[in-house]
């Protein structure tokens, strides 16, 4: 019997600080793509997404009338973008600024619930000189056009994590020299004083080697460990996400609000791209959409709940690699290329969702347990029990002394810990996946895992 290994502090730290509540307000953001010539027309995609998902809100990628149009009356929030090619004309002449907010704002409010708008895309990222130096006044040009028109509509720009010169580990974070003060830092300015978030796109799809696989999918793994803030890192999502908070702390604007404007993982790929399936995909955006949403946040930005926009709606057929036409959470006959729990009860009318796999349901007046499999490594019941207890499961239980210490066996402890995940995170047959070493079970098993139970 290899012992159970005492929780560290920083462990315990994060346990003291992680509600676990049996279930959390489901809240995430989808941006909607239209690189396609097979897409559903888009009144039958608003109606899909507010009548039979828990997607609350959508960016999307231009001012399209027709989308715009789509959305009215159905409460869900809308970012709006316009083109990298807007960006001079609005930073250069406050009337086209107006004639902007004219043409693509005012005939759409606020039957469409229009919130943002995202000036341009990862511009910084394009090393286009001009657009760089002109992005934060065209910003606060637009910004001004939408109040003098009177609306409440945020204005704001996505940015790639190649804005950081380092991000690894997360306290190194820092944003790129001759950009961090010069650029960076006045955007940040800006946003303390408009009280309007910073756009950031987190990828760790773009970011994983193959020994950091599951360490970017939330995936068991012995972590990262920051030496000098002691945290273990248990995913990479919550790493980028520090190492772009330490840089805005470093600038002295830790105060200001980040959301998630872009991240998902592909559900194909080419032959060579063996990361990219079904079920890595599966796994990053099912769990991507649990974490952000449940309140826990990051280790240095705990108990926050992110604004989140997973990309993407549809796969998109006319885009021009594999993995890129295939980030869809939906094929365009609206049924899941595969669930990640954004689906509600089919309650009649529309597609009937199919998906591949499927969790599969609770027996009939039944519960389902997750235990270990008998035949897991002792390496891989260690790593299920730090996964679980990093992130939300009652581990204080099979702690020495705890109700659920006995019997002391790394196979009972790893069940208990397993269980308590699994059942926090909403009972789907992934959240006992555990790389393949959980089992999914109808037999209550506190007899033989936790002796103490009443």
């Amino acid at each position: 019997m290899i012992p159970f290994k005492p929780l560290t502090k920083p462990l315990l730290l994060v346990l003291l600080t992680i509600a676990s509540a049996a279930s959390t307000a489901l809240s995430i953001g989808v941006n909607y793509g239209t690189l396609a010539d097979n897409l559903p027309p888009p009144p039958q995609v608003a109606a899909f997404l507010k009548q039979r998902t828990y997607i609350d809100r959508v960016k999307l990628f231009s001012p399209d009338p027709a989308l715009l149009r789509a959305f009215a009356g159905t409460g869900i929030a809308v970012t709006v973008t316009a083109a990298n090619g807007d960006i001079p004309a609005l930073a250069r002449s406050p009337s086209a600024a107006s004639a902007w907010v004219s043409a693509n704002l005012i005939p759409f409010v606020p039957a469409t619930n229009i919130t943002r708008v995202a000036v341009g895309n990862e511009i910084l990222a394009t090393g286009d000189r001009v657009l760089i130096s002109l992005l934060l006044r065209s910003m606060r040009s637009l910004s001004a056009a939408i109040s003098a028109a009177g609306l409440h509509i945020q204005v704001s720009t996505p940015h790639s994590l190649g804005i950081l010169s380092v991000s690894e580990p997360p306290s190194s974070g820092r944003f790129r020299r001759g950009y961090d003060r010069a650029i960076i830092g006045p955007i940040l300015d800006y946003h303390r004083k408009t009280k309007t978030p910073f756009l950031i796109n987190p990828y760790p799809y773009f970011g994983f080697a193959p020994k950091t696989l599951n360490y970017a999918l939330f995936k068991p793994n012995p972590g990262v460990f920051d030496a000098v803030t002691g945290i273990n890192y248990t995913n990479m999502f919550d790493a980028q996400m520090d190492a772009v908070y330490t840089a805005m702390k470093r600038l002295g604007y830790g105060d200001v609000d980040i959301v998630v404007a872009e991240t998902g993982w592909p559900s194909a790929g080419d032959p060579d791209q063996t990361a990219v399936n079904v079920e890595n995909a599966m796994s990053y955006n099912g769990n991507l959409i649990r974490h952000v949403s449940s309140g826990r946040g990051t280790p240095l930005m705990p108990n926050r709940r992110f604004e989140t926009y997973v990309f993407s709606l549809f796969n998109e057929n006319l885009k021009p690699s594999t993995s890129e036409r295939n980030f869809g959470l939906f094929k365009p006959d609206l049924t899941p290329v595969y669930d990640v729990g954004v689906l509600r009860e089919a309650s009649g009318g529309g597609p009937t969702p199919t998906t591949t796999p499927t969790p599969t349901p609770a027996p009939k007046g039944g519960k389902k347990w997750c235990v270990a499999r008998g035949d897991a490594s002792a390496g891989d019941l260690q790593s299920n029990i730090d996964y679980a207890c990093a992130h939300g499961a009652d581990c204080k239980s099979i702690q020495s002394g705890g109700a659920c210490y006995q019997p002391d066996t790394l196979l009972s402890h790893a069940s208990y810990a397993m269980n308590s995940y699994y059942q926090i995170s909403g009972r789907n047959d992934f959240d006992c996946d555990f790389a393949k070493t959980g089992l999914i079970t109808t037999v209550d098993p506190s007899t033989r895992f936790c002796l103490g139970r009443k």
